[in-house]
């Protein structure tokens, strides 16, 4: 067993929601190297329970180990942001399809009163000179709004999906690494259908919302690494007529 905190949380526990929370929040950005042994300083902890952590959030996708190279946080392939969006996709557009047939009507006035907040609190969070306090909170707030639709189904199969899958998370992470904005009513027009009582304007709503900024995230996501790599390699992009790459001229 291992040795609990005062929360009654492992240490192990512990360090996973903490770390996880610090990737989130964007203090330990993609590709950023994680040492256990730094870490456990950090967290005030032993290296056993941060290594239990890392496994499991290498286990959730968030991180990944390769030989002489050590831990990092995941930096995403385009593969794996589209097919992120594809699993989110399935099981959102069920739950919208779902919310429209079952959920009742304080429900329905619920889910209209959340995102009308999650507005606000978006656009609040999406100002230039935002802290990172708030901009986490607006985050949290989203993926608790998109649960709640979820809950509201009363299918909790479903609602185990979404959790099990992580699909808000890495919608969250990948938000938060390109630094994506939304409409300032993006929520409060997707409740508008959903708490109609048109099943096929739910579905079309909640898949229109799910693939919204999908280019953009993941063109800047790729563009940033790719760059990141071409620095580090002495290259840069030719803005000439050839096109092609040239070799970065050293700095004297």
């Amino acid at each position: 067993m291992g040795q609990r905190s005062a929360t009654g949380d492992s240490l192990a526990e512990q360090a996973y929601k903490l770390i996880r929370e610090k990737i989130l929040r964007g203090e330990y950005r993609l590709g950023a190297a994680l040492s256990r042994r730094r870490l456990a300083a950090e967290l005030g902890m032993s290296f056993l329970p941060v290594s239990e952590a890392m496994k499991r959030l290498e286990q959730d996708g968030l991180v990944e180990s390769k030989l002489r190279v050590g831990t990092r946080v995941r930096i995403p392939t385009a593969k794996d942001i589209r097919e992120h969006f594809i699993l989110r996709e399935a099981l959102e557009v069920q739950a919208a399809r779902l919310f429209t047939e079952k959920a009742s009507r304080m429900e329905r006035q619920e889910i209209r009163t959340i995102a009308a907040q999650l507005d606000g609190a978006m656009q609040r969070a999406q100002k230039s000179g935002a802290d990172g306090e708030l901009r986490f909170r607006a985050q949290m707030f989203h993926l608790s709004f998109h649960m709640r639709i979820a809950e509201c189904t009363g299918c909790s199969a479903l609602c185990a999906a979404l959790e099990r899958n992580q699909v808000l998370v890495f919608n969250w992470l990948y938000d938060v690494a390109a630094e994506h904005h939304l409409p300032p009513t993006w929520h409060a027009d997707l409740a508008a259908v959903l708490s109609g009582s048109d099943v096929t304007a739910a579905d079309s709503a909640m898949r229109a919302h799910v693939r919204n900024g999908l280019e953009e995230i993941q063109g800047r996501i790729l563009q940033y690494f790719s760059d990141q790599s071409l620095t580090l390699a002495g290259l840069t992009p030719a803005h000439a007529s050839d096109g092609g790459w040239r070799v970065k001229a050293s700095v004297r």
